[in-house]
């Protein structure tokens, strides 16, 4: 590879910005004011030369993790990939053919010549992997939800404090410039004082009963499941569709949800703590046999500050973008306050008066940390040591209001939570679903 001067790198980096903000600012609903903000203001990531480059390995290589690795690819060089599916290992191969191949996680978070660990795996598996690669000495990124439990979560923010690793989760709506203009012009009272947040997620999708059949040869079946209870193979548990089953996920609840109630929390100012109070209901009972998280929802969640926050699923089911039920409804975050809304959602924002958006912050005005790209910001916080804009702590606690509310919906009653200790008040049963058994061998400490 040829060398590059690191001046003429981050021009490079700079110029394609300001391009691409150009072509944003055209294209959306975003104010003039704060267009001009992100030009004057590029995050551009420093680059030493075109051959200092972190060593990167990716675990878990299905479509998302290849994704990942793919933005990964921008700022360091892959190294290594791992996946229990065979037939992922064979198109992660092709993408990257002078990768070292691996099955075992563990092999890979023991070579030496490592820098960070991108976690692309299906839910159950994030907490092991990422402690794993901590404990090895790596930086982490990690797809959310970050964890599968609350306790999970907090024992991977006393990981990586007790470390010093970088942890970032991947929540890339941090790094949106709309979903950070509706949270700054929120808690800088533009509409006023916020009084209620209202989260629209997908519907899940209900489907079975299923049929129980022999694993594919490529699949390491009882190594795919990991710490979650043993089942007979059934094609529609691994993948894409791990998402729908309570064992492996908490359905549209945690997987979209860790997107949207993250900026929830993020505009409330409460992405380090959570609600005082949840109670939940499921809208349709699921069918035997089939998936079993709650494909249909209505969650509501009360703070210390009196703001109020209901999440629920719409009727039409969709992975990406700007997509409709039925009725009209869009998914997103809609804040609401004494003096009016703003609503965003990828691709949009919107208020309820122009002059919301349209007129610039103050100079004093509070205003939050700058991404304009998730994994760039990671592998900036790498260089640095400085946190992300998605650390550990932040992942875990928009992971745990997702949690909080699939638990509510199991139990089908309000229950009072303290957002310090991380545990129900004076209800023993709540609090033993604030955590899972893992299936032996695996445990925190076998990694």
């Amino acid at each position: 590879m040829r060398n590059i001067s690191p001046m003429k790198m981050q021009d490079v980096d700079r110029r394609r910005f300001l391009k691409t903000a150009a072509s944003i600012g055209a294209a959306s609903s975003l104010p003039n004011w704060f267009i001009e903000e992100c030009v004057a203001n590029p995050q551009f990531r420093a680059v030493k030369s075109a051959n200092d480059r972190p060593s990167v390995a990716l675990i878990g290589c299905g479509g998302r993790g290849r994704g990942v690795g793919n933005e990964a690819a921008q700022f360091g060089n892959i190294v290594a990939i791992c996946d229990v599916d065979d037939a992922h290992l064979t198109i992660a191969r092709k993408q990257w053919p002078n990768a070292k191949a691996f099955r075992d996680f563990r092999d890979v978070v023991a070579l030496q010549d490592l820098d960070i660990v991108l976690c692309g795996t299906v839910d159950h598996w994030h907490t092991l992997v990422s402690t794993a690669a901590m404990r090895a000495g790596k930086d982490v990124y990690c797809e959310k939800p970050l964890t599968l439990t609350v306790e999970e979560g907090k024992h991977l923010v006393e990981e990586a404090r007790k470390t010093g690793r970088i942890l970032q989760t991947g929540s890339q709506q941090r790094s949106d410039a709309r979903f950070r203009l509706a949270c700054e012009l929120v808690r800088n009272g533009r509409i006023g004082k916020l009084e209620h947040v209202d989260v629209f997620l997908p519907a899940g999708r209900r489907e079975g009963p299923f049929e129980s059949s022999t694993p594919p040869q490529s699949l390491d079946w009882d190594m795919w499941q990991g710490p979650t209870p043993d089942s007979d193979y059934v094609r529609e548990r691994t993948h894409v569709t791990f998402r729908y089953w309570w064992e492996y996920s908490g359905g549209t609840m945690t997987d979209w949800g860790a997107h949207h109630n993250d900026i929830a929390l993020w505009g409330m100012g409460l992405e380090r703590s959570g609600p005082v109070s949840v109670k939940g209901k499921q809208l349709v009972e699921m069918i035997p046999g089939g998936f079993s998280t709650a494909s249909q929802y209505d969650v509501r969640y009360a703070y210390a500050n009196g703001v109020t926050h209901r999440c629920q699923s719409t009727t039409a089911n969709a992975w990406h973008g700007r997509v409709l039920d039925p009725n009209g409804q869009q998914h997103g975050v809609k804040f609401l306050g004494t003096d009016g809304w703003i609503w965003v959602t990828r691709g949009a924002i919107e208020a309820s008066e122009p002059e919301i958006l349209v007129e610039p912050l103050g100079s004093g005005a509070r205003r939050l940390p700058v991404s304009d790209n998730h994994m760039g910001n990671f592998f900036a916080s790498v260089a640095s040591r400085q946190q992300p804009i998605c650390d550990a702590e932040i992942g875990h606690r928009s992971a745990s209001v997702c949690h909080l509310g699939v638990i509510a919906m199991r139990l089908g009653r309000e229950l009072e939570f303290d957002p310090l200790s991380e545990t129900f008040l004076g209800d023993a049963q709540a609090n033993e679903w604030l955590s899972r058994e893992m299936r032996k061998p695996w445990s925190l400490e076998s990694v």
